[in-house]
């Protein structure tokens, strides 16, 4: 089906008062498998543009591609062999950040290149004991934060303004529920929009919150959110495509029946639950297809009017193994979903724009998706 016919589906069935899903049925995204160039598990994903995109996993691994993942190039951080990257960001096709944890307090840190993958310098190493910095999420080029779980009732969360140096912002942070943690979702527990606003995601406590700030993390609030919460179980994905309306995956990992979502449109304040998925375990990942194009230009990346605002895609995950990898798609945010069939082994997912979006997980794998 063409997209110009798609859209007139779309316009028809709104203009006759139908449903506008029902244009949908029948109309799955296309899937192409690209060569990563390694076997290591691939964590997280950050497109740049439809050309350059950054991906990483274990055993200190990255991998890039210039040209839209027709070819892959894999390498390994020196130093890092021995540590996970649960999160990348990419700015271009020569800068990049990642963000590692491991089994030691000094094992969270914060790479950047600036050479395409040649050198990188370490920006940020964890000295607090028990932290575990979960995700990370950037405004611009320069500007970014990141997120750790809770340490006796203090989030030690950091921001750079200048693309260099880390600053604890903890004294800002709302204080902690008991047990409130983040889930390392692929990089996906925190997410940016505009040159202000984000948003964090967070269990591990008998409510499920969104940590909300409008002024680039100088203040806070905390928003209760219908999602289950307990040790396992709460938000662990979120996105918003404007300033005011988001969506927060999650669930129980340790059940395969769990899988919940709720949209705000509000700006997090209010939360209503979405239809449930159609697929096995907690969602782990989200992302809106409309992307972030043109990324060469930070500044035009939150613009309105794209066909496929709406349009989210989900992959989800369980415990011990965190194998299944299942991924489902809704055109309207969560009110109609399909199942992506035969997907599976995949733990991230995000798009440059409709056209240009890939999935990363075991083995190295890769799926580029196109709407």
């Amino acid at each position: 089906m063409s997209k110009r016919l798609l859209l007139f589906m779309l316009l028809i069935a709104a203009a006759t008062g139908g449903y506008a899903e029902d244009a949908w049925k029948g109309h799955q995204p296309n899937l192409v498998p690209q060569q990563s160039g390694t076997t290591q598990l691939l964590i997280a994903v950050s497109p740049v543009n439809s050309r350059v995109v950054w991906a990483a996993g274990a055993g200190g691994t990255y991998v890039v591609t210039t040209d839209g993942g027709a070819t892959w190039r894999s390498g390994v951080v020196p130093g890092a062999e021995a540590l996970q990257f649960r999160d990348v960001q990419g700015v271009s096709d020569r800068i990049a950040y990642l963000m590692s944890i491991g089994n030691n307090t000094g094992d969270f840190k914060i790479y950047k290149t600036e050479d395409g993958g040649a050198h990188w310098t370490v920006q940020f190493t964890n000295t607090t004991a028990n932290a575990f910095y979960d995700c990370f999420a950037f405004w611009g080029p320069d500007r970014g934060i990141a997120h750790s779980d809770s340490v006796n009732g203090v989030f030690p969360d950091i921001r750079t303004d200048n693309g260099t140096t880390w600053k604890s912002i903890a004294n800002r942070m709302p204080s902690a529920l008991p047990g409130e943690a983040s889930f390392s979702s692929s990089g996906t527990c925190i997410t940016t929009q505009g040159w202000q606003n984000a948003w964090i995601a967070t269990g591990g406590s008998n409510i499920a919150r969104i940590l909300a700030t409008r002024d680039g993390g100088y203040t806070w609030n905390a928003y209760d959110t219908p999602l289950a919460s307990n040790a396992n179980a709460g938000g662990f994905s979120v996105a918003f495509r404007d300033p005011w309306h988001g969506i927060v995956g999650g669930g129980d990992l340790t059940s395969n029946s769990s899988a919940q979502a709720a949209t705000s449109s509000n700006g997090g304040e209010r939360w209503t639950l979405t239809t449930k998925p159609p697929i096995p375990g907690a969602i782990f990942c989200l992302s809106y297809v409309r992307g972030i194009e043109p990324q060469d230009d930070w500044r035009h990346r939150d613009d309105f009017g794209h066909e496929h605002d709406r349009t989210v895609v989900i992959t989800t995950e369980t415990q011990p193994n965190f194998t299944s990898g299942a991924a489902a798609w809704s055109p309207d945010e969560g009110q109609t979903w399909y199942k992506l069939p035969d997907v599976s082994g995949y733990w991230a997912v995000a798009f440059a724009n409709p056209e240009a979006g890939w999935f990363v997980g075991n083995n190295g794998q890769i799926l580029k998706i196109s709407f």
